[in-house]
């Protein structure tokens, strides 16, 4: 394949992406002005929300597969004594792809596990602008130093369609090593969405229902 497409497209996706630098500064903006912000932050969340729960179908999915890949490899060495490595190599990118797609929704419902022990304890102001600093001061910068670590071996991935080390392998490496950049992107919307509803909550908003009751809640403390 042509290296010259392949550089152009990144060219393009990290001209995007400076572009919409500005929109992560949106949470801070509805916290000093409130009145002129808030609407938008509520279509801006809602819309990251929506994205997120298509991430989380597609997570279901792969889910599934997992499953009946699975059981297919458990049945095939146990039952006929067989073994192919496109099959157990199935199974490891579809564990990978649950993850990658459905961490951000779990993020958008407080679902990950929490290690903290002094979060539950204080009030609700104080645990909103604890997700507004965590979000700003740890998961953004992880997630986009993710994205600018691997975009060189992703792009050689992708110009040489990278398949699998072993004859038999699955030939999609490349489309493997993709979800670590969709994981990211997920990640950094779905923390967007966490920041602009504590903003939106420390300037006396409140959410609607649908987000005062996700379909996936609560965490775990320490």
């Amino acid at each position: 394949m042509d290296a010259e497409l392949f550089l152009r497209i990144g060219a393009f996706l990290k001209w995007i992406g400076i572009v919409l630098i500005p929109v992560f500064l949106l949470p801070l903006l509805t916290l000093v002005l409130p009145g002129g912000f808030t609407s938008a932050s509520r279509i801006l969340y809602k819309q990251i929300d929506r994205a997120t729960g298509w991430a989380l179908r597609a997570a279901v999915v792969c889910a599934v597969a997992l499953v009946l890949v699975q059981l297919a490899v458990v049945i095939a060495s146990f039952g006929f004594a067989l073994s192919w490595t496109w099959l157990s190599e199935a199974v490891i990118y579809a564990f990978a792809a649950v993850f990658m797609l459905g961490a951000a929704s779990a993020l958008k419902d407080d679902a990950h596990v929490r290690v903290d022990i002094l979060r539950p304890r204080f009030g609700e102001t104080v645990r909103n602008w604890i997700e507004l600093g965590g979000t700003y001061f740890f998961l953004f910068p992880i997630m986009f130093r993710l994205l600018m670590t691997g975009e060189q071996g992703l792009a050689r991935s992708w110009l040489l369609l990278e398949g699998s080390r072993e004859s038999d392998g699955l030939p999609i490496l490349f489309v493997f090593k993709t979800l670590l950049p969709v994981f990211a992107i997920l990640m950094l919307a779905a923390g967007l969405s966490v920041a602009l509803k504590a903003a939106i909550k420390l300037t006396g908003g409140t959410p609607s229902d649908d987000e005062a009751h996700p379909t996936m809640s609560g965490h775990y403390g320490a």
